[in-house]
């Protein structure tokens, strides 16, 4: 288990990279799709995601977008704007 200053250092790092990952997410966005990422579909999924959980759905949500833009194919942002936030 990893202590709990040190999951949310690993958070704050991972939602910084993902920042730079998808710089047209506002953070609302960004929250929005990591309680998406874990679960957590229902109106206070980011209310009661846990630390732990956002920092699995962040590192997912980095693997996931580091692929895309090393592959030169980035998302288009009008398809995250149609619901679609990959």
């Amino acid at each position: 288990m990893i202590a709990a200053g040190d999951t949310r250092e690993d958070l704050l790092s991972a939602l910084r990279e993902l920042g730079q990952l998808r710089p047209e997410w506002r953070l609302g966005q960004t929250l929005a799709n990591l309680a998406m990422t874990a679960g957590r579909l229902d109106g206070g999924g980011v209310w009661d995601l846990e630390d732990e959980e956002a920092l699995v759905a962040a590192r997912a949500l980095i693997e996931q977008h580091a692929g895309v833009a090393s592959s030169g194919t980035a998302s288009s942002v009008s398809s995250y704007r149609n619901g679609d936030p990959t």
